[in-house]
C-alpha cells in the first residue's frame, strides 16, 4: 500500500486513506510527455496535460526541469498546447503554438511569435546551421468532392472514387496530401516554399499516423530525406513499401535511398558526428509487423549495414549516443518494453556481427529514450499502474529514478494493485507468459471473479502498458482478477512466436487465451462459475471467437471494435496489405482459407450461449460499425442477453473524455449485472 498522505483541511490536518482506482480519478491523472532536452543533457522540458471533462479538452503546460537537482520551473502556462520543435544550443526553444512558430529562452516564461503563416505549420524540423526549414501542410491534388470538382454546386457533398485509398484510419480521403515543403529560413521569416512532392498524389509525412519523424536533414544542410509511399490506389492500399527519399537542394535531384528494400523504410537519422545515417526497415513488402530492423550506412565507406539481422527481435524507436559510438534503442521483451545497445562496428566491411546487448531489465516499461545527460538517460517510462514519467536510467546498477512527479499526489491516494507474471503450459507444451493483475487488498482466502484481457494488434505488445481505457488496474480495482496473456503473435519472445498468429487468428492463440484461464482457474481464489473475457480489435475477435468455442467456461463477454465476419471485414477494411497477410488473401480468392470458415466469429454463432456486450465506433474503418452490428443483430436474434453501446463519433479507440466515463459505466455496469 501507498504512504498515506497528509491533506490540509480548514479543522487541521486529516490523514486520507488511499482508495482504488476509479474511472474519475483515472481522467484525473496529468499526461506527461518529454518535450526535448538541452544540448548539455541539464535541462528537460517536459510537457503536462490536464484533461477538463466538462470542456472534454485537453490543456498542456510546459515545464523545464534541472535533471540534477530535480529542480521544476514553469516554461509556459495557460497558452495552449504547444509542443517543442528545438531546443538550439545556446538554450533558445523553439516551440508551436497554434500552428505558428515561436521562440523563447530557457529561464523565460513568455515567447515571441516568430511566424504568421496562413493555415499554420506543421511537422517543422530546421537545418543544423537554422537559415532553412522543412515542414508539411496539406495539398488539394485529387477533385474527389463535388465542392471541388462541381464549383457551381457549393451545396453539394457528393464524394467521388475509381480507386482505393479512398478512407484510411477515421477519415475519408478528401483529395488532400500532406507534403513536404523547404524554404529558407531567418528569424520567423520563410521565403518561397518548395513543394517536394508537388502535382503527385503521395503523403508525406505518412498517414495516418507519421510524423516530424519522417523528416530528416543531412548534417551539411545541403539536402532533406523524407519518407513516403510513392504508390497510389489499389497499390496503395496493398502494399507497405515506404522508401526514404533524399532531396539534394542545390541539384533539386531526388534519389530514392532504399531502393529495392521492399518493407517499411522509416525514421530517418544522422549520427552526432556526421558519418553515419540511421533508419528503421522492415523486409516484407505487406507486413505491418514484420521484424523492424536498425540499420547503419557509412558515408564515408559507402556500405549498408543491417546491425540487428543477427538479434531475434524488432526495435521500436532508437537514440544515437553523444559520441556516435553507439546507438540505444527500445524493443519489447518478455512482457516488457526495454533499452538494449549496438556498437558501431569499426569496419562495415568486414560484414562482422555488431556486439548488442539489453541494457536494462525490470517490472517497467521504457517506451523511449529523450536523450543523455551526466547522470544517465533521460527516458519516459511507465507501468500497469502508474501513467508515463520522465525518468532518469542509470545503468551501472540498473535504476530508474523518477525526474517528474506530476502525478505523485493522485497515487498517494490509490492503491496499488499486485502485478505478477505467470507461466502456463500451452496446449502445444510451449510457456506461455501472462501478467495478473489483483484487486486491492487482494485476500487469498477469498474467490474473485476473474477476467480473461485479449489484447489487440494482433502483433502488439502486452507489455507493463497504461491505458486511459483498457487500464487493467482499474479493472482489478473493481474487485476483478485479471489476467492478460501474451499469446501467440506478440513480439518479445521471437520473431517465430510473433509471426505465428499469421493466417491462424483462431487457432492456436485462442488456445493459448483458453490454456491461461484454466490454468489460473484452477487457483483456490478464482470463483470458477465468475469467468468472463474481455478486449478490442483483435481482441474483441478473440471474444466473439471465444463465445463459440468456449464450451461453457465464461459466463460473460465484452467486445469492442471486434472483427465479426471475416468476409464483410475484408470487403471494408481499408488497409488491404494487412487483411491480404494477416488472414490470406481475399475471400473470393480462397474461400476455403480457415479465416473463413474455422476462424471465422460468424460462422459459430450456433454456439453463442452467453450475454454480450459490443461496444464499436461511428468512424472507426479499420473495423467498420457493420462489423459490431452483425455481432449484435445475431446475439438478439439468438435471445440472448446482449448490448450495443454505439459511439457515433470515435474511431478505433475512444478519445473523448466524456464519452470515456460512458464507456467505463457500460463496462463495469454489464459485469455487474453479468458477473
Amino acid at each position: 500500500m501507498i504512504a498515506i498522505m497528509s491533506i490540509n483541511t480548514q479543522a487541521g490536518v486529516m490523514a486520507q486513506q488511499p482508495e482504488p482506482l476509479t474511472p474519475e480519478k483515472l481522467w484525473e491523472l496529468a499526461r506527461v510527455s518529454a518535450e526535448g532536452l538541452s544540448a548539455d543533457g541539464g535541462t528537460l522540458i517536459y510537457g503536462v496535460g490536464q484533461y477538463d471533462i466538462k470542456e472534454d479538452k485537453l490543456h498542456k503546460d510546459l515545464f523545464t526541469l534541472d535533471v540534477k537537482s530535480k529542480q521544476v520551473s514553469s516554461f509556459l502556462k495557460g497558452q495552449g498546447n504547444a509542443s517543442v520543435v528545438q531546443v538550439m544550443k545556446d538554450g533558445t526553444v523553439l516551440y508551436l503554438l497554434d500552428g505558428q512558430l515561436w521562440s523563447q529562452s530557457l529561464g523565460e516564461t513568455s515567447g515571441k511569435k516568430l511566424t504568421d503563416v496562413e493555415g499554420g505549420l506543421q511537422n517543422v524540423v530546421l537545418s543544423p546551421k537554422g537559415d532553412k526549414i522543412l515542414f508539411s501542410k496539406r495539398v488539394l491534388i485529387d477533385k474527389v468532392h463535388s465542392k471541388d470538382k462541381y464549383e457551381e454546386l457549393p451545396l453539394s457533398n457528393v464524394y467521388v472514387y475509381d480507386d482505393l485509398d479512398y478512407r484510411h484510419w477515421d477519415t475519408f480521403n478528401d483529395g488532400k496530401y500532406a507534403h513536404p515543403f523547404l524554404a529558407t529560413y531567418k528569424d520567423g521569416e520563410i521565403g518561397e516554399a518548395i513543394d517536394l512532392l508537388e502535382g503527385k498524389p503521395f503523403y508525406s509525412p505518412q498517414a495516418p499516423f507519421g510524423g516530424a519523424e519522417d523528416f530528416a536533414w543531412t548534417p551539411e544542410g545541403d539536402a532533406v530525406l523524407y519518407v513516403t509511399k510513392m504508390l497510389t490506389g489499389k497499390d496503395y492500399a496493398f502494399q507497405t513499401n515506404t522508401d526514404i527519399y533524399r532531396y539534394d537542394i542545390n541539384s533539386k535531384e531526388t534519389i530514392n535511398l532504399t531502393e529495392g528494400m521492399m518493407g517499411y523504410d522509416t525514421s530517418p537519422g544522422f549520427s552526432p558526428n556526421g558519418r553515419y545515417m540511421s533508419f528503421l526497415s522492415m523486409k516484407t513488402n505487406g507486413f505491418e509487423a514484420d521484424k523492424n530492423d536498425l540499420v547503419l550506412y557509412d558515408r564515408d565507406a559507402k556500405i549498408r549495414l543491417n546491425v540487428t539481422g543477427h538479434w531475434d527481435g524488432t526495435v521500436n524507436n532508437y537514440y544515437w549516443s553523444k559520441d556516435s559510438r553507439r546507438v540505444y534503442f527500445t524493443a519489447p521483451v518478455e512482457g516488457t518494453i526495454q533499452i538494449f545497445e549496438v556498437q558501431v562496428p569499426k569496419n562495415f566491411r568486414a560484414r562482422s556481427l555488431p556486439l548488442l546487448r539489453q541494457v536494462s531489465s525490470g517490472q517497467f516499461d521504457i517506451n523511449s529514450i529523450i536523450g543523455e545527460s551526466e547522470q544517465g538517460l533521460v527516458v519516459m517510462s511507465n507501468t500497469m499502474t502508474r501513467a508515463a514519467e520522465a525518468h532518469l536510467y542509470t545503468e551501472k546498477n540498473n535504476t530508474l529514478t523518477p525526474l517528474t512527479t506530476v502525478n505523485d499526489h493522485h497515487y498517494a491516494q490509490i492503491i496499488e494493485n499486485k502485478v505478477e507474471g505467470r507461466f502456463t503450459k500451452a496446449s502445444d507444451g510451449k510457456d506461455l507468459f501472462s501478467w495478473v493483475v489483483y484487486p486491492t487488498d487482494f485476500d487469498p482466502n477469498k474467490k474473485y471473479p476473474t477476467l480473461l484481457y485479449c489484447q489487440g494488434g494482433p502483433q502488439s505488445p502486452l507489455s507493463q502498458f497504461y491505458s486511459l481505457r483498457w487500464n487493467l488496474q482499474l479493472i482489478a480495482s473493481q474487485g476483478y482478477i485479471v489476467i492478460a496473456p501474451n499469446r501467440r503473435g506478440m513480439p518479445g519472445w521471437g520473431q517465430e512466436w510473433n509471426d505465428a498468429i499469421s493466417e491462424d487468428w483462431g487457432g492456436q492463440p485462442i488456445q493459448d487465451y483458453l490454456a491461461a484461464i484454466d490454468d489460473i482457474a484452477k487457483e483456490s481464489y478464482v470463483d470458477q462459475d465468475r469467468l468472463g473475457a474481455i478486449g478490442a480489435s483483435y481482441g474483441g475477435y478473440s471474444v466473439f471467437m471465444l463465445a463459440g468455442v468456449h464450451q461453457g467456461r465464461f459466463k460473460t463477454f465484452i467486445s469492442h471494435c471486434g472483427l465479426f465476419n471475416m468476409e464483410s471485414w475484408y470487403g471494408t477494411t481499408e488497409e488491404m496489405f494487412f487483411a491480404k497477410h494477416d488472414i490470406g488473401g481475399a475471400y473470393f480468392e480462397n474461400p476455403e482459407h480457415p479465416s473463413y470458415n474455422a476462424f471465422n466469429p460468424i460462422r459459430h454463432v450456433n454456439n453463442w450461449d452467453t450475454p454480450i456486450l459490443i461496444f464499436q465506433g461511428g468512424k472507426d474503418y479499420r473495423v467498420p460499425k457493420s462489423q459490431a452490428f452483425e455481432a449484435f443483430q445475431s446475439a438478439r436474434l439468438k435471445g440472448l442477453k446482449s448490448r450495443l453501446v454505439f459511439l457515433p463519433d470515435e474511431n478505433h479507440w475512444v478519445l473523448s473524455g466524456q464519452n470515456a466515463q460512458v464507456w467505463q459505466s457500460e463496462f463495469f455496469r454489464w459485469l455487474g449485472e453479468t458477473l
